[in-house]
């Protein structure tokens, strides 16, 4: 969730045009701060199915817990059009829209909704499948009328006009996030056993994924859409090697992001203080962080844009080129500011009684 912030700092602070992934153009700092923010969205969509997991496990029937989550994934896909949309573009005149995280996250929930019905190893494989095989997918492209079906599912598309005037841009194509979220599902029955077999098996399944990651990118033959080759220098060569695709998340993508989100999960469960507990103070909260963060930072770089042009900002955005130094202060203080809101917000989520709040 923290680092989530930096990566929405440096797009509202650089500029949407600068593509830190770029190795003609980028910095070795700037594609790191990038780098870093990759294990954001596939791991807050893997624990949100390992969440799933454990509401079931709680008690919740096969039947409430599908219908749950097809509610919620419609509420998710709402906000992505309508409420999250606002916060990156502050306005509403739809003349670009943007289907991202929450959408996939939605998505990924309905489809979620039927698979819970099967036995655990049969989703485990179900999500396996899709993420280890979907990169077969990526020399098919579809044109002609179907071409938005297909870039919602598995390509990403810049030029999507479902009407006239009014262009949609699909950054997370839905098929590898469902298996994402499946697998997240699938891992949930590890979290439920005592805490030394957990943990051993969390960093068995990590080291395994990363040492996998770096097998199937030192091979460069499947993996990724977009083979390494090496630089002019050690360093680029290495940024080369790790320059990953994730719109869609590539197989590549995938083992060296989860990878090491399982190891980091094995070597801190059991933390619970100093800075964990602070922490979790936004992980409890993550769809009211999620938003209010994009509106601050998108806030302050409206506001900042205004002070120095004396106008108020074009629609195709503010073209801010401040250093990698100004955008991690206002990452921090993004962060720390939320604080007291997420603290304030979580403790009155957890005395609500009301059903609502398990839709917020």
């Amino acid at each position: 969730m923290v680092l989530m912030a930096l990566d929405h700092a440096r797009d509202f602070f650089t500029s949407f045009a600068i593509d830190p992934t770029d190795l003609k153009t980028t910095t070795v700092a700037l594609f790191v701060t990038r780098f870093v923010t990759h294990y954001c969205a596939p791991v807050f969509i893997f624990l949100a199915g390992v969440a799933v997991y454990l509401s079931r496990a709680s008690g919740k029937t096969s039947s409430k817990l599908s219908l749950f989550l097809v509610k919620r994934g419609i509420w998710m896909i709402v906000l992505e059009l309508t409420v999250v949309r606002f916060c990156w573009l502050f306005n509403v005149d739809y003349q670009f829209t943007f289907l991202q995280v929450i959408w996939a996250i939605g998505w990924s929930m309905l489809a979620l909704a039927g698979l819970i019905f099967l036995p655990v190893r049969a989703i485990a494989l179900i999500g396996g499948v899709i993420v280890l095989g979907h990169n077969a997918l990526d020399r098919i492209h579809v044109a002609g009328k179907f071409a938005p079906l297909w870039s919602l599912v598995h390509e990403k598309s810049w030029k999507w006009e479902p009407v006239a005037g009014h262009k949609v841009a699909v950054l997370y194509p839905l098929v590898p996030w469902i298996g994402v979220m499946a697998l997240g599902y699938a891992c949930g029955a590890w979290l439920k056993r005592a805490e030394e077999e957990r943990r051993k098996l969390l960093l068995r399944a990590g080291i395994v994924t990363t040492v996998a990651f770096f097998v199937l990118r030192a091979i460069n033959l499947y993996g990724d859409p977009h083979p390494w080759s090496p630089q002019q220098t050690a360093a680029f060569s290495v940024l080369a090697f790790l320059n990953v695709e994730k719109y869609p998340p590539s197989l590549a993508y995938l083992l060296i992001t989860l990878g090491p989100a399982l190891v980091f999960l094995s070597v801190f469960d059991r933390a619970k203080t100093g800075l964990a507990k602070i922490l979790a103070v936004y992980g409890r909260v993550p769809l009211f962080y999620y938003v209010m963060h994009l509106f601050v930072l998108n806030g302050v770089a409206y506001v900042v844009y205004v002070a120095q042009h004396k106008a108020l900002p074009s629609p195709s955005g503010y073209e801010h080129r401040w250093s990698l130094v100004g955008v991690y202060a206002i990452w921090l203080a993004a962060v720390i500011a939320l604080y007291p809101l997420c603290r304030i917000y979580g403790e009155r989520k957890a005395r609500g009684r009301s059903w609502v709040w398990s839709y917020l």
